[in-house]
């Protein structure tokens, strides 16, 4: 499997550059990338500013899977909430890359991998309920990305994605990252570790000190992670400073190069820089 960290290309939709509503974001994007001789591409044939969730996963140099983009987040009423549906084939075709398909429900952002593990909520099992067993599920997804582990987390009962990159990210293969947030749910913040340490992995805790409490917090777990540097949302409040250090405590890899994007504009909607980008080897 392709890990985050693994990644030297960076993907956005052709309207987070377009958008007048989104635009800003885009240009401090670009403009510090480039301080880093970093120039991201533009996928077109995007209905939306999200790239993560229906892009196909990268397994190995050549191999990209293509799943069945279609959550229950796209269903019924709920997409007139969300915004029009992405096509992957199309976009694919577009950039022309050719993908592995295969029947399993998901959604990018719901993948959070190391080189031998990827982790998703269990979310993942009601939406493919119809054709797979949980145990016929996990062994799909253990062959299709090519890991030894397929690693399930409970999904945040008050998130609507049901997302695992809001939750969790890698350190490096054995430990993971956790969101802070749920420390605020003793008891469903010990679901979250059970999951984890049950498959041998140790946790950190993203946490913050401050008073503000600012909700935005969350968001600093989706962070954009490549090779080359770390793209971290900021948002003009206390946690910011807390959020970088700790980020360079726990990715001290990364010293000097961990970014802060204001993020107010995307984080309204629902999701932050991993979310916004689509990262690959090439």
């Amino acid at each position: 499997m392709i890990s985050d960290k693994d990644t030297n290309t960076i993907y956005f939709s052709k309207l987070l550059k377009t958008d007048e509503r989104y635009s800003a974001i885009y240009k401090e994007i670009e403009s510090k990338l480039s301080d880093f001789g970093i120039v991201p591409k533009l996928l077109p044939k995007t209905k939306d500013i999200w790239a993560r969730d229906y892009m196909p996963i990268q397994v190995n140099d050549t191999n990209y899977v293509e799943y069945r983009y279609d959550p229950d987040y796209l269903q019924g009423n709920y997409k007139t909430q969300i915004g029009i549906k992405t096509y992957p084939d199309m976009v694919c075709d577009a950039i022309k890359r050719k993908t592995i398909k295969t029947d399993v429900v998901l959604d990018g952002g719901n993948v959070v991998k190391s080189s031998n593990a990827v982790i998703l909520t269990d979310k993942v099992i009601t939406e493919n309920k119809h054709h797979y067993s949980k145990t016929s599920l996990v062994k799909e997804l253990q062959i299709l990305f090519d890991v030894e582990k397929i690693i399930l987390i409970p999904k945040d009962p008050e998130d609507p994605y049901g997302h695992s990159d809001g939750m969790v990210r890698f350190i490096d293969e054995n430990r993971v990252l956790l969101n802070g947030f749920y420390l605020a749910y003793p008891s469903f913040a010990k679901n979250i570790e059970d999951s984890l340490r049950t498959e041998g992995l140790t946790t950190e805790w993203l946490k913050f000190g401050t008073q503000t409490k600012d909700k935005r917090r969350w968001a600093y777990i989706n962070f954009l992670q490549t090779k080359d540097i770390i793209l971290l949302p900021k948002f003009g409040i206390d946690e910011d400073v807390e959020a970088i250090k700790q980020l360079e405590e726990h990715y001290p890899e990364y010293r000097n190069r961990i970014i802060q994007i204001q993020m107010d504009a995307v984080i309204s909607k629902g999701g932050a820089l991993n979310c916004i980008s689509w990262t690959t080897k090439e």
